[in-house]
C-alpha cells in the first residue's frame, strides 16, 4: 500500500494510481493525468463521504486502505504503453493510427508505420488536449488517447440506446454554462442527466446533453426577389433552391 499522503496540487505516479482507482470505482471520470486537480479532489471527497471517512479531500493512510481494499481484485498496476515516435512501426503504431483516425485526428492509411502524417496527427491531438506537442506518444499521451477513444465508443453506444440525448466530449476551456448555452439547455438539466453534484468538469469527460426535437417550424422555398425578414417567426427554416 502507498504511504504518501496526497492533496490538491500534488503530482506524480501515485496521483495516477489514485486516479486509476477512483475511476475503477466510479468516482473519477476525467483523464489520468498524474496531477491532483479539483476533479480529483472532488472524487476523493465523494469517495470518503460514501465510505464514512473524513471528507477533507486528502488521501491519507485510511483512504488509501479503503481504495486498495475495494480495488484489489480489479487493479494491479498503472497501464504502461510503448513510447512511439517518428520512424517506429508495428502493431502498437497500427493501434495508434486506428484510434487517432476514429478521433478524426489522422486521415492517412492505417499502415503500422509512424510516418510524418502520423506524427502531425499526434501533434494536433496533443495541442488540442493541452499536452506538449512534440509528436512523441508517451504514457500520458497514450492515456489521454485511450480515454478519449473509450469515451467516444461509450457515446456511440449511449446514442443508440437513448435518442433523447446527444453526447459531448469536454474540451479545454469548456464550462457547464458555456456548453448549456451552446445547446440551448440549462446547467441543471445537464447536471441531472449526468448525475453531477457540482459544476466541475474535465477535459476528455463525456457529457450527455438533453436533446429536444423542435417541430415548430415551416418550410418556404425562396423565390427571386425575396428578402429575409424573420419578425416573430423565430423558428422559420429557410431552404434556398438554385435557379
Amino acid at each position: 500500500m502507498i504511504n504518501e499522503n496526497l492533496k490538491l496540487g500534488d503530482v506524480g505516479d501515485n496521483v495516477k494510481i489514485l486516479q486509476e482507482k477512483l475511476k475503477i470505482l466510479g468516482f473519477y471520470n476525467a483523464i489520468i493525468t498524474g496531477s491532483f486537480g479539483l476533479s480529483t479532489q472532488e472524487g476523493v471527497k465523494v469517495f470518503q463521504k460514501k465510505y464514512g471517512l473524513e471528507e477533507n479531500g486528502i488521501v491519507n493512510n485510511e483512504t488509501w486502505y479503503e481504495l486498495f481494499n475495494l480495488t484489489s481484485s480489479k487493479y494491479s498496476t498503472i497501464s504502461v504503453f510503448p513510447t512511439l515516435r517518428l520512424g517506429d512501426s508495428g502493431e502498437a503504431v497500427n493501434d495508434l493510427q486506428t484510434k487517432l483516425s476514429t478521433l478524426l485526428y489522422y486521415t492517412g492509411q492505417i499502415n503500422s508505420n509512424f510516418d510524418l502524417e502520423t506524427e502531425n496527427a499526434v501533434k494536433r491531438f496533443q495541442l488540442h488536449n493541452d499536452l506538449t506537442a512534440n509528436g512523441v506518444v508517451d504514457n500520458q499521451t497514450w492515456n489521454l488517447i485511450n480515454s478519449s477513444y473509450s469515451n467516444l465508443n461509450s457515446c456511440i453506444i449511449g446514442s443508440i440506446e437513448n435518442d433523447n440525448y446527444s453526447t459531448y466530449i469536454v474540451k479545454k476551456g469548456d464550462t457547464l454554462y458555456a456548453i448549456a448555452k451552446r445547446y440551448g439547455v440549462t446547467v441543471d438539466e445537464i447536471k441531472n442527466l449526468n448525475n453531477l453534484t457540482n459544476n466541475i468538469i474535465s477535459v476528455g469527460q463525456s457529457l450527455k446533453i438533453p436533446a429536444y426535437i423542435d417541430n415548430n417550424y415551416t418550410t418556404y422555398i425562396v423565390k427571386s426577389g425575396d428578402r429575409v425578414f424573420m419578425g416573430n417567426n423565430e423558428h422559420m427554416r429557410i431552404k434556398i433552391d438554385s435557379f
